[in-house]
């Protein structure tokens, strides 16, 4: 996929109203691991990465049968809003979210509007400081309360190998979020042989420090939970003969990442 189509939005979206709708993939009434307390998730469909590890290939594509507005997914979500306590609220994941963001804009200016937490999900690759996408990508950012931000490798040539991609636009749109102060929490999927040597995670600690605005820092244990979905779709999986990482792995990235080793 080319930069010149990073957004999935097309006119086929529009709702009657007037409104985009989102390719959504699914939902999550009770999620307890995409931000602070409990949240509302929406899966959403696209992504342009193709991550080596990914354990939802079946968001990659656009195509969705479940189409909804952001009026649609805010009545749903309000159902749940007593659940949520003082930290809770709703995030938007994917696949990539940024892909929909003219959906992302009027969903979370809405939530916002109605004082829910609004967190986004997202590895930042249709990321670029420049184009009608900033334009837009700064207005998101109005109404963004807290950003989960994958960095999947640190050299842009192993996160190439990694994921089909470079990351020089991705670590701009960390410094952009650290000039704006705006919180994010850093993750990193930490898999053997690849990401998990100790120069690349001294090298992503490096970064890390020179940002303002990491709130708390995740190191993701790789898995292979989703391995029948790439069985399913006929599409190779290439890290077969890759183990999970052990306790004591994760233990010591997360040491050097919090700059404790």
């Amino acid at each position: 996929m080319s930069e010149t189509t990073v957004e999935y939005n097309t006119d086929e979206l529009l709702h009657t109203d007037g409104t985009i709708r989102a390719r959504v993939h699914s939902i999550e009434t009770f999620g307890s691991v995409d931000g602070p307390g409990i949240r509302f998730i929406v899966f959403l469909k696209g992504c342009a990465m193709r991550c080596r590890y990914c354990h939802n290939p079946d968001t990659w594509e656009p195509q969705s049968d479940q189409l909804m507005t952001a009026n649609e997914l805010l009545a749903q979500a309000v159902r749940y809003k007593s659940y949520w306590g003082k930290n809770g609220g709703i995030t938007v994941s994917g696949g990539e979210s940024l892909l929909q963001i003219d959906f992302l804009i009027d969903f979370f200016r809405k939530a916002k509007a109605q004082g829910i937490n609004t967190c986004l999900d997202t590895s930042a690759q249709p990321f670029r400081r420049n184009g009608t996408f900033f334009a837009k990508f700064e207005e998101l950012m109005r109404y963004t309360d807290l950003l989960l931000f994958d960095i999947k490798h640190i050299d842009s040539a192993e996160h190439k190998k990694l994921t089909g991609w470079p990351n020089e636009n991705i670590l701009d749109c960390a410094r952009y979020l650290s000039d704006i102060n705006k919180p994010i929490w850093i993750r990193h999927v930490l898999v053997p042989t690849i990401t998990d040597k100790d120069e690349y995670l001294y090298q992503l600690r490096a970064f890390i420090e020179t940002l303002n605005n990491v709130e708390k820092i995740e190191v993701l244990p790789y898995h292979s939970l989703g391995v029948y979905k790439w069985e399913n779709l006929n599409i190779p999986y290439t890290l077969k003969d890759i183990p999970e990482p052990t306790p004591e792995s994760v233990k010591h990235a997360e040491q050097i990442l919090k700059g404790e080793a």
